[in-house]
């Protein structure tokens, strides 16, 4: 399953070069009364102007009953 949307084009620059990356290390998402189960956050970013369009964990169901 996809987590992201449909993007084409950076709303800031109009480019319509976009890449995909994540945080490096151990910089992962955790969720608040489990911790050691995150996830990696990943984004789609413009290969222009380097803006974050969208942010998404990869395995959202860790996120489940934490609220």
């Amino acid at each position: 399953m996809s987590h992201s949307t449909k993007v084409s084009e950076c709303p800031k620059c109009s480019s319509t070069e976009l890449g995909k990356g994540q945080h490096s290390g151990h910089s992962v998402m955790s969720p608040i009364n489990k911790l050691g189960f995150g996830s990696i956050i990943e984004y789609i970013i413009c290969t222009e102007c380097g803006f974050i369009i969208e942010g998404y964990v990869k395995k959202p169901e860790r996120f489940k009953d934490t609220y």
